[in-house]
């Protein structure tokens, strides 16, 4: 059925984690009558195994639903269910910006989050109509008045209007939808002739290729129609043309306003971009649409194979991985310790963890992940660059950091932190930060129990424990989020870790000053438990340049030569023993420490603690 442009309404649900984003997109599904009660499963668009065993939204899900508004229209409503995870809002902002309006969903018994807060400015920015909604009003701890109240002084408005719903029961869902149709405005185009529509979201079938999922901005698409992408020039003609409501349903058209998704036998991964337009291969637009602002990596880590022969086949599941998710980036580096593998970079640690046990489950990859750090810039001394040589330098891998002696400066990522806290842990919050070489820049009281504090926090301090400390600390009711703010000067060095006297690149890390004995010894001592034995004394040490700050020795392993001796001249026995340690030498000199795979693992990851 085709629906004219007056009765389309696309909007998104965000929230903070666990408010029930997913729980109340059930719902909606279940009241327009598109799931039939006998195939209904909860968190019916969490489609991947990780989001439904974690409970959490990973990647943003369209689906398309008709609903009878109470004026007695049919209204098409688009919705985009988003993650709520700090790590994955570069995908809440792909999802905005395929959209006309918001539901702002809080729980009514924690109220407004950190993630809350951040995800509603990125609403405002990208001038959508916001609905605050207060879902939980089931539970015995929800404060529905208080927290309305909370919204309201927020955002301005009535705390009347704010709608009450439990996303559990289904209670208020129908007032829900009747706020969209009413509140949400129809979608807008221009009536130029040209076809223009912004490619949201992508990922790889083997069968079909890449399936691209679109929101149709101006003209219209349909099936053996020959398009044209506007960055990459790819053109074809689409072979399949569907939308999601919420099991694939084929269409003959899809009109400005309209989501649903295309293949047209693009088999590389590179070729469909998102944030790209696609357009008529015949009469292309002039002028595409705006896109997206490329995500900046903010944590890198090596990913290497366990088995050395799987690295073409970790090459390409990092490439299907890349189109599925475009802040997400990798490039091939060598360890010495390791073989080969790649540099990747990711939008926070719960990022990291899901592309490896991604690459583990889906395309059963084993995988050596080295220690998480960020990204610095360096400036060389002058008088130390070569020739052709640039004056600044970025660095991913702490492997690659030069020489101190070549060294003019550092600089590292600092983000603008937002913890919102019971008044009662603000000590506890504020402690935790300084440590943290934290410095605050404001704190304000958004009610009497509850306390704002934005914090100057360098990147490095907070990707490791810093959300469990808090966590812990604060008995789990503090939130926390953050965005990039710059970079800023600080003393850090390389740590390096030496087995034998020879470095071991995968263990190495740049950490401030302060705190680099601290690692070092931490590590040495790791180690020492967690590599065998061997034949001679191995000496473990932590290194600044040429400084050893740190120290432990792996005894050796010494076999009974004197068994056999029952008594006699003792020279005999002095000779075996000489002669032992003669050999001992000798390997020494020539042999190399043998490293096993479980303690590269185990080591690595304590290199975060």
């Amino acid at each position: 059925m085709s629906y004219p442009l007056d009765r389309i309404r696309n909007f998104a649900i965000i929230a903070h984690i666990d408010h029930g984003k997913s729980t109340l997109a059930d719902r909606m599904l279940q009241r327009t009558g598109l799931v039939e009660p006998r195939t209904f499963r909860d968190q019916y668009l969490d489609r991947m195994d990780l989001e439904r065993e974690r409970g959490i939204t990973i990647k943003a899900q369209a689906v398309r639903m008709p609903f009878t508004g109470a004026d007695g229209q049919d209204y098409l409503l688009n919705l985009i269910d988003t993650p709520g995870h700090v790590d994955f809002a570069y995908e809440v902002s792909r999802a905005m910006n395929a959209c006309e309006g918001a539901i702002l969903l809080v729980d009514a018994a924690q109220g407004m989050q950190a993630q809350t807060i951040a995800n509603l400015y990125v609403a405002i920015e990208a001038g959508l109509e916001v609905i605050p909604v207060l879902n939980k009003i089931d539970l015995p701890a929800a404060r529905p008045d208080e927290i309305a109240a909370e919204i309201a002084s927020l955002l301005g408005g009535d705390p009347d209007d704010i709608l009450a719903v439990s996303a559990k029961t289904g209670e208020g869902v129908e007032a829900v939808l009747e706020r969209i149709v009413e509140r949400v405005p129809a979608p807008a185009t221009r009536d130029d002739g040209f076809t223009r529509a912004l490619i949201f979201d992508s990922i790889y079938d083997s069968y079909r290729g890449v399936i691209t999922y679109v929101r149709v901005v101006d003209g219209e698409l349909r099936p053996r129609q020959e398009i044209r992408l506007a960055a990459t020039g790819f053109h074809n003609e689409i072979d399949e043309l569907a939308v999601l409501s919420p099991e694939p349903r084929p269409v003959d058209r899809l009109g400005p306003g309209e989501v649903g998704f295309f293949t047209a036998a693009i088999k590389e991964v590179d070729q469909a971009r998102v944030g790209d337009t696609v357009t008529g291969h015949a009469d292309p637009a002039p002028d595409p649409l705006p896109g997206y602002r490329e995500p900046t990596p903010m944590v890198f880590s090596g990913l290497y194979p366990v088995d050395s022969e799987d690295f073409p086949d970790l090459r390409d599941a990092l490439d299907r991985l890349r189109l599925n998710d475009a802040s997400f980036t990798f490039e091939p580096e060598s360890s010495a310790a390791l073989g080969f593998g790649f540099r990747c970079g990711f939008l926070g640690l719960l990022h990291m963890e899901i592309i490896s046990e991604r690459l583990d489950r889906e395309y059963d990859i084993p995988l050596v992940t080295t220690a998480p750090n960020v990204g610095y810039e360096v400036d060389l001394e002058e008088r130390t660059r070569r020739p052709g040589e640039d004056a600044t330098i970025r660095v991913s891998n702490p492997a690659d950091l030069p020489d101190p002696s070549r060294i003019a400066e550092i600089r590292e990522p600092v983000v603008d932190a937002m913890i919102i806290t019971p008044s009662a842990y603000v000590g506890t919050v504020m402690q935790l930060c300084e440590q943290r070489r934290g410095s605050l820049d404001s704190m304000d009281y958004i009610t009497e129990e509850r306390v704002e504090l934005r914090y100057a926090l360098p990147l490095a301090e907070i990707v490791f424990d810093f959300f469990d400390r808090l966590k812990s600390g604060t008995r789990g009711y503090a939130s926390l989020d953050y965005e990039p703010s710059g970079l800023t000067v600080a003393d850090l060095v390389r740590v390096d870790i030496l087995l034998n006297g020879e470095p071991v690149d995968a263990f190495s890390a740049i950490v401030h000053r302060e705190k680099a004995y601290e690692y070092g010894k931490a590590m040495v001592a790791r180690l020492k438990e967690l590599i065998p034995r061997q034949m001679f004394d191995v000496p473990v040490q932590a290194a600044i340049g040429a400084k050893i700050i740190a120290r432990e020795t792996i005894k050796a392993r010494r076999k009974d030569v004197l068994a056999k001796c029952y008594g006699g001249d003792v020279t005999r026995k002095r000779k075996l023993l000489e002669k032992q340690k003669e050999g001992k030498r000798k390997m020494k000199a020539v042999g190399a420490v043998e490293i096993p795979q479980e303690a590269f693992v185990a080591a690595l990851s304590v290199g975060q603690d």
